[in-house]
């Protein structure tokens, strides 16, 4: 507020306090009259800050998250923080969850909250892990492993929609880039098809959690068809836990420098266009691009100097949707069991062994045994009747 207006206000008072015509003080400031009587009601000589502005703010909102729930929140990140746990929103809400807080506060009132009360601060220094082993797949020759991600739905000049299927060869960072108009069955198998015709058929493939990745929730069971695909070549297929991207964290990394460099920066307006200039990003890539787990050395020349022999796809096209029921193979899941103790398999709920709580398991699906295998440190802890659909 201007010094102005206070001593305006001051003086408009007091003019008033002295016995002088109230049409004449608001004459001469400009003012109405309402606001000479609003000024002079204020006025008290005991708080010299009588004249300035009082906040606007409703002194009661009805959305506002009740207090109790607010302090639950700062009580639970605070614990989280001290012992060392992740701390973000999600994490204080599966908490919350746990404690059978109701109403539960969404993500964004939980930032709301948690900023309101100044606890918004990090870590400083080096992670150090707590003990929470995460089975994490071997990168220790090309093509082992796999990850692969969507990014979209993205937009070209015209309007046109589509998505890009990325994939990365984490031992060498060597990437594939295949656009995708839609994320139905056929344009997955199509792009992961035309990924391996490039790169090889890798032994292991990691994805999220993505509908289009296993299918869909109405039928868990009933795999999708990049399950199909993944078993019908070979490929151990993983799924990573839900809302733990940083777990594929190599593509997710590179889905950053792709809508950077590429989308950010290039001027596609037909599917034509878009399809030549994603190759022609995946060569310069893989051909230009020098990372220093390489020594230096980039995708394509980290390759060849290994020598190592690469599988590709016997077939010209991709096969056709829907795939044949496959018949032998396994593809696994990771998941964190929470204090609940339930395994969540594509939203299919299942009891889980006490010594799981709180750790990382792999859930392995035998499709020949039609069986649920759950794993712990590469222990067999349980096993479920598991009839495939």
């Amino acid at each position: 507020m201007k010094k102005n207006a206070k001593k305006e206000r001051a003086v408009a008072v007091q003019r008033f306090l002295q016995g002088e015509d109230p049409q004449t003080i608001c004459a001469s400031v400009g003012k109405s009259t309402r606001w000479l009587y609003k000024w002079v009601s204020r006025h008290t000589s005991d708080d010299p800050a009588w004249c300035e502005d009082q906040s606007r703010k409703p002194l009661i909102s009805p959305y506002r998250t009740p207090a109790e729930i607010e302090d639950i929140v700062a009580m639970v990140r605070l614990s989280l923080f001290n012992k060392g746990l992740f701390c973000g929103a999600q994490a204080i809400r599966w908490e919350l969850e746990d404690l059978g807080v109701q109403p539960l506060p969404s993500l964004r009132t939980i930032n709301r909250i948690l900023s309101r009360r100044d606890l918004t601060h990090r870590r400083t220094g080096r992670y150090e892990p707590k003990g929470k082993a995460y089975p994490e797949l071997p990168a220790l020759f090309p093509n082992q492993t796999h990850q692969v991600d969507l990014v979209g739905p993205c937009y070209l000049t015209g309007p046109i929609r589509f998505y890009s299927l990325n994939a990365i060869d984490i031992m060498l960072n060597r990437c594939g880039i295949e656009p995708m108009p839609s994320r139905a069955a056929q344009s997955v198998l199509d792009a992961v098809y035309a990924v391996w015709k490039r790169m090889g058929i890798p032994n292991n493939l990691q994805v999220d959690n993505e509908i289009a990745f296993f299918g869909s929730p109405i039928h868990p069971r009933g795999m999708g068809p990049l399950i199909r695909l993944c078993l019908l070549y070979g490929v151990d297929l993983w799924f990573i836990p839900p809302a733990e991207p940083w777990r594929n964290g190599v593509i997710e990394k590179f889905n950053d420098h792709y809508r950077q460099k590429f989308l950010a920066k290039t001027t596609m307006t037909s599917r034509a266009e878009l399809r030549q200039a994603s190759l022609e990003y995946e060569h310069r890539h893989n051909s230009t691009y020098r990372y220093s787990k390489l020594k230096g050395q980039t995708p394509n020349n980290a390759l060849s100097r290994m020598g190592k022999k690469l599988v590709f796809p016997n077939r010209k096209q991709a096969p056709r949707h829907p795939l044949e029921k496959p018949e032998e193979g396994c593809y696994h899941l990771v998941r964190f069991i929470r204090s609940n103790c339930q395994l969540n398999i594509f939203g299919e709920i299942f009891a889980a062994p006490p010594e799981t709580q709180y750790e990382y398991v792999v859930a392995t699906i035998d499709v020949k045994e039609q069986k649920l295998m759950l794993f712990l440190d590469h222990i067999q802890v349980e096993e479920y009747g598991y009839q495939l659909r």
